[in-house]
């Protein structure tokens, strides 16, 4: 099916698409922790790792449990390929293809240099979130918590 917008126009509407704050993923999932009394988080914590004076490495996970550990980030069931919802754009393909495998590639990164420094990783996808996988998640991410 053929783009309805315009090149100019698809790229405005593209750009106005942010990765923090998205009201699908993460806050729904800030409102689920705050009504399951689940605390101790904060939201886009820097996480940094330094060798001999100069920094190599710095994320900023969707929430972080600084005692526990534990970085926990929401992937978007398009921008990180879920083996569930996954789809491939039918335009530009090899850009697509590109830019969503640059995404898991960088998603593997971050999580063998958290593990490396000694962190937990918790990765939630976005149909995760859905009301009829809440009990689910909650039990998963109190494991993790109680671990």
């Amino acid at each position: 099916m053929a783009d309805v917008f315009t090149k100019a126009k698809r790229s405005e509407v593209m750009s106005r698409i942010r990765s923090r704050g998205n009201k699908d993923t993460e806050l729904v999932l800030a409102k689920l922790l705050r009504a399951n009394r689940i605390s101790g988080w904060r939201r886009h914590y820097e996480i940094r790792k330094a060798e001999s004076g100069k920094q190599k490495f710095k994320v900023r996970p969707d929430f972080v449990f600084l005692k526990q550990r534990i970085a926990l980030f929401v992937d978007g069931c398009f921008w990180h390929c879920c083996p569930k919802h996954a789809t491939k754009p039918m335009n530009n393909r090899a850009f697509w293809r590109r830019k969503l495998s640059a995404n898991q590639k960088r998603d593997r990164l971050v999580n063998r240099t958290l593990r490396r420094t000694g962190w937990h990783i918790l990765r939630i996808w976005e149909h995760e979130l859905a009301r009829n996988n809440e009990t689910r998640l909650l039990r998963r991410i109190q494991r993790a918590l109680s671990s």
